[in-house]
């Protein structure tokens, strides 16, 4: 039987109502995320390479902000 997935809302998504943000849902030894406008499609990955990701995605934008 599928276990079903708890989808969280990113906190970068501002509260926004509908399809504009970005959903996550953690599984043993997996995470999955999904686009709101696009449920059925989900990437999936593990805890490391998505901290490396948003990692890299924070110091850019620093960067960006420090221009």
């Amino acid at each position: 039987m599928a276990q079903a997935l708890h989808w969280q809302k990113s906190t970068f998504s501002g509260g926004a109502e509908g399809n504009a943000c970005v959903e996550l849902a953690a599984v043993p030894g997996c995470i999955r995320l999904r686009e709101s406008d696009s449920p059925s499609t989900h990437l999936r990955t593990t805890p490391a390479p998505l901290a490396g990701l948003l990692l890299h995605i924070k110091a850019g934008r620093r960067r960006a902000k420090a221009r």
